[in-house]
């Protein structure tokens, strides 16, 4: 990639080089500032001073789809239903935290991020592991996916207390917004992400 000119911060030109190479496709992007301040940028970093700066976003994707395989097969859940969970949830946002407190790929509320032993709920891999293993308990429970998928989002005391379906707004949308998801899924597993 060559050298940067010296006086650009690294965020300007981090902006600069993707304004430049739009494409996801380049691969991962390594940053090293050399004694006289002047940035290098490489896709091939040659000695140990590099590090990362940019990382592809094509790799990531593979990764959370590897991560989501993976545990869907473990607690023996479609791939498509995880991924649709993920869609409406977070759309697929690792850093995501909603104004209840919820965090993650799969919006783990705290409590339960704790009884299922998810550690750091930001983190991709623990955090899928948690949220289908939690997506799992929810079927076995309710024996339903509307109804799992209800718990999953208001909690499985209000899906209890109603007999069904809570009457809350967002709850019934979610239901059918993963439901939407999922049967797109279904039909064309190249849509994820």
């Amino acid at each position: 990639m060559g050298k940067a000119a010296a006086g650009f911060s690294g965020p300007l030109l981090g902006l600069l080089v993707l304004l430049v190479f739009p494409s996801v496709g380049l691969g991962d992007i390594y940053k090293y500032v050399d004694a006289n301040g002047v940035i290098h940028f490489t896709d091939r970093p040659t000695h140990n001073q590099f590090t990362l700066y940019l990382k592809e976003k094509k790799k990531e994707k593979s990764e959370v789809l590897e991560i989501i395989s993976r545990y869907a097969s473990q607690f023996q859940l479609e791939e498509a239903l995880v991924n649709a969970v993920i869609k409406v949830e977070s759309d697929y946002n690792p850093s995501v935290v909603s104004r209840k407190g919820a965090q993650g790929m799969m919006q783990l509320m705290p409590q339960t991020a704790r009884e299922l032993d998810v550690r750091d709920p930001l983190n991709p891999e623990d955090n899928i592991r948690g949220g289908t293993r939690y997506l799992r308990q929810m079927l076995d429970r309710f024996k339903d996916l509307d109804l799992a998928l209800a718990a999953y989002n208001a909690g499985p005391s209000a899906v209890s207390r109603y007999g069904g379906i809570p009457p809350y707004e967002e709850t019934r949308n979610y239901v059918i917004r993963v439901k939407k998801y999922l049967q797109q899924y279904r039909q064309d597993k190249e849509s994820y992400l």
